[in-house]
């Protein structure tokens, strides 16, 4: 199986994606994303990361149906393919391995 690194917010992407429980619009995303994060993202950055995370395998899109609130057009929902999820696995277990080998020394001054 092919190896896809991916940075830190794509993985904010895709669990936020996981989050909404896939079919999510790319709004829905950034506001959660804000939300989450405390961080303002553009709208544009959340539709270049959900592209290019779809030609990785990471996503996989569909169109949703037409709404009149958005003038008949369609909505585009992103959902983690099964790729995405076992990347964001071994992100996963990568990160608690580490945090799990950080001497006591070293944690013992986050609470100082």
């Amino acid at each position: 199986m092919k190896r896809t690194g991916i940075g830190e917010f794509e993985e904010l992407v895709l669990l936020t994606i996981c989050v909404l429980e896939n079919d999510a619009y790319a709004l829905d995303i950034k506001e959660e994303v804000e939300n989450r994060t405390n961080r303002r993202m553009n709208i544009s950055a959340i539709h270049t990361t959900l592209y290019r995370m779809e030609d990785k395998g990471l996503l996989q899109s569909k169109l949703g149906e037409a709404s009149q609130v958005r003038g008949g057009k369609r909505k585009r929902l992103f959902s983690v393919t099964a790729f995405g999820l076992k990347s964001l696995s071994e992100i996963n277990e990568t990160r608690s391995r580490l945090w799990k080998d950080i001497p006591s020394s070293i944690l013992n001054t986050l609470n100082t």
